[in-house]
């Protein structure tokens, strides 16, 4: 199981940016705000100078705009930090949750582990076979296979079609329901008749 997690460049909903760091925010918003803040200055200066109307409305505006900008940014990226947290949180919480359904569960899992291994031996696997076995029943391709074994994808195909061969089984399927269809809850009558059965 994978947990997709947030990274600082993902822009959440209503953050309203692309994809830029919360430092990187919070320095255009930094510049902004300098802009801001001298083009209010230089708004002061032209009014006192007498400076046309129209020029010092001009300077305002960029004013107003570049403060805009920077709560805009500002605004963005503390909410960008805040999705970021909650994630963080959540994340954490499912780790903890994983964490604690391993430790409960690891004398079963501990046991049917050794089961499959006393299978996989009465089929006489290799101890490579054995491995590419295990790596199939928990789901990994033959090119992951491949990767974690430090072989090639064609080496793990040759091993995994030994698996099969020995065991008698036609295929992936196959061996994961030969090892694992038992753990499944027993479908009743009604579930089999069932109109929400998809």
């Amino acid at each position: 199981m994978k947990a997709k997690t947030m990274t600082e460049t993902d822009d959440p909903k209503g953050s309203g940016g692309g994809a830029l760091r919360t430092s990187e925010r919070a320095v255009l918003a930094g510049v902004l705000a300098l802009i801001a803040l001298l083009a209010g200055v230089d708004v002061a200066v032209d009014l006192r100078q007498g400076v046309p109307l129209w020029h010092v409305l001009a300077e305002a505006g960029v004013a107003v705009a570049a403060c805009f900008g920077a709560f805009h940014l500002l605004r963005g990226a503390w909410l960008l930090r805040r999705r970021l947290d909650a994630q963080g949180r959540d994340f954490s919480a499912f780790r903890q949750q994983a964490e604690a359904w391993r430790t409960g569960s690891k004398k079963y899992l501990d046991g049917l582990s050794q089961s499959i291994s006393a299978q996989l031996d009465q089929w006489q696997l290799s101890a490579a076979e054995k491995e590419v076995a295990f790596l199939l029943l928990k789901g990994l391709s033959l090119k992951e296979i491949a990767a974690a074994r430090r072989t090639t994808e064609k080496t793990a195909r040759v091993q995994s079609s030994a698996v099969y061969t020995k065991s008698g089984l036609a295929g992936r399927s196959e061996l994961s329901a030969f090892f694992l269809e038992d753990l499944l809850p027993p479908v009743t009558r009604a579930d089999a008749t069932s109109p929400t059965q998809g």
